[in-house]
């Protein structure tokens, strides 16, 4: 896949004072290389680099070519689900602390992006999950997810009962502090320390992994991509339904949330010489002593 880039936007994470100096000096080296550059909006306020072009996240949609982020696993996660509709690719550049979907490194970020803006990059679509809430028959509530979407427990801090349906079929009831319902991209973050197995990133699933389920005989299910998970809640004293970790809706015995893949993807832009099975090694540890 090869893309011309004429219009590029940069996103950093707030409040952070790292994006003080990375970020000018990035915005600063692309005009040299003669792109139009676009500062989001809210990123040019915290850095008071509004005397530069800035945009609000709806006209980067609309205007941009590319979007760079700058910041952890957690600012890629809400920028993507923004933008997820505009079909803008990606770039994360790594100013947190795992890095598996912000993975070009702070100190190389200039060569890297003009190897990417030059066409020498890999493209990955990531798929994302759209979740409905229903209330006797109707949607009160609606969010899209790129990590997981996560029915758990509430303050209370006790079990959660529900039913789960694939495609129209009982599947089993479950007792459970939860479950977490996570994309590809999602297998290594709450799913993984679940105990949920971890899931290529071009793989057309998604995987159902219980949380400290009240029975043994539970286990991890991958489902296809293009399945439909309905989970009614049976009994709950407190139940609430997160989205990446960052958004919640509190639900009540009845509710029914449904679970469906979403029809865009986000496309993901990586360098080069990008190993999905390098970056499992480095994050996760594999094969050093510790």
């Amino acid at each position: 896949m090869s893309k011309k880039f004429k219009t590029i936007a940069l996103i950093g994470k707030y409040d952070s004072p790292e994006m003080g100096v990375s970020l000018p000096q990035l915005a600063d080296y692309l005009r040299e290389l003669k792109y139009e550059v676009l500062i989001a909006h809210n990123t040019a306020d915290q850095l008071g680099l509004l005397n530069q072009p800035t945009a609000e996240l709806a006209e980067i949609g609309e205007r941009a070519d590319l979007a760079v982020v700058l910041g952890g696993d957690g600012t890629m996660l809400s920028i993507a689900r923004m933008l997820a509709a505009n079909d803008i690719p990606l770039v994360g550049v790594n100013q947190g602390r795992l890095g598996f979907l912000t993975d070009v490194p702070a100190d190389t970020m200039q060569a890297d992006l003009a190897a990417i803006l030059a066409g020498h990059y890999v493209a990955e679509q990531r798929l994302l999950l759209n979740t409905q809430i229903m209330r006797n028959g109707q949607t009160i509530f609606s969010a899209c997810a790129f990590n997981d979407v996560v029915v758990s427990k509430g303050s209370l801090g006790r079990l959660i009962e529900f039913e789960a349906v694939i495609d129209g079929e009982f599947v089993y009831s479950q007792r459970s502090d939860g479950l977490v319902i996570a994309t590809p991209t999602g297998s290594t973050a709450y799913a993984l320390s679940a105990g949920g197995p971890i899931l290529h990133p071009t793989l057309e699933a998604f995987v159902m992994v219980p949380i400290c389920a009240h029975t043994l005989a539970a286990r991890p299910i991958v489902v296809n991509s293009h399945s439909v998970v309905e989970l009614e809640l049976m009994h709950a004293d407190d139940a609430r339904v997160h989205f990446d970790g960052q958004r919640q809706f509190d639900i009540q015995i009845g509710d029914v949330v449904r679970i469906s893949r979403a029809p865009k993807a986000i496309c993901l832009l990586h360098p080069k010489d990008y190993s999905y099975y390098r970056t499992l090694r480095e994050k996760l540890y594999w094969g050093k002593k510790l």
